[in-house]
């Protein structure tokens, strides 16, 4: 693969940009970071390492990723009152492919004042799999409550509640209070504003909303809010799986 089609494919700009980085000496190729000035020079794309402008890249044929959304930014590309949570991203990932539809896409969405995990990818077929209810993808979210939670409540959210724009009762795959004010519940759901409404129709009232778990997938303490990182090759298998995708 010649070098100014690698930078394309990566999120470099056109490949008439690529190609100048390559011929203004800004590109270096290789774990040794040997200078290439050819930007038609062919290469094996998958592995290879390069920087870009003094930058560290690697080649990903698809972009996996993890963000730890931090609260007051918006998962759109064109939000209203906050920020964008792409602006969270370096420009490259949000350029891959070029085109309309160029960059990586929020794997379902938070809410501007929710924080936690967030999982971006430009592979269609992942994004659908780990959105698409019948694949039943469980996420963990964390939610300071206003009023003391309770067994009656713990049982309501298990048992199913109905939301005013749907008959079907839907259900907390499981649910339980770590602490007076901390309710802990897994979806493999993705209404809209689906934990604030379930716990409203038990009465109570969602004060602050964490997600902290999605299929095989934890958000640890390593990745402070407002940090990305790629997921490893383990790391997406394990959420394509069928076990991995429907175990709690």
């Amino acid at each position: 693969m010649q070098l100014q089609d690698i930078l394309f494919s990566q999120g470099f700009g056109t490949r008439r940009i690529c190609s100048g980085l390559v011929q203004q000496g800004l590109v270096t190729v290789g774990k040794d970071k040997a200078l290439c000035v050819d930007a038609a020079e062919m290469f094996e794309a998958e592995g290879l390492a390069f920087s870009v402008q003094g930058e560290d890249w690697a080649y990903h044929a698809r972009a996996y990723l993890m963000l730890n959304k931090p609260a007051g930014f918006e998962c759109s590309h064109k939000p209203g009152a906050h920020p964008s949570v792409y602006t969270l991203l370096p420009g490259p990932l949000r350029q891959r492919g070029g085109g309309a539809a160029a960059g990586v896409q929020a794997v379902g969405r938070l809410d501007h004042d929710t924080t936690g995990m967030l999982l971006l990818s430009d592979d269609g077929k992942f994004i659908h799999r780990m959105t698409s209810p019948r694949h039943h993808v469980p996420k963990v979210y964390e939610a300071g409550v206003k009023h003391p939670v309770d067994q009656k409540q713990l049982d309501r959210l298990l048992e199913g509640v109905v939301l005013d724009d749907d008959p079907k009762p839907v259900r907390a795959q499981s649910c339980e209070a770590p602490s007076t004010l901390h309710l802990r519940m897994t979806l493999t759901e993705g209404k809209y504003h689906q934990v604030k409404r379930m716990v409203a129709a038990v009465g109570n009232r969602v004060e602050s909303l964490h997600r902290s778990a999605m299929g095989s997938l934890v958000l640890g303490e390593e990745l402070p809010p407002g940090k990305w990182r790629w997921l490893t090759a383990d790391e997406v298998q394990a959420l394509t799986q069928k076990t991995g995708a429907s175990a709690a």
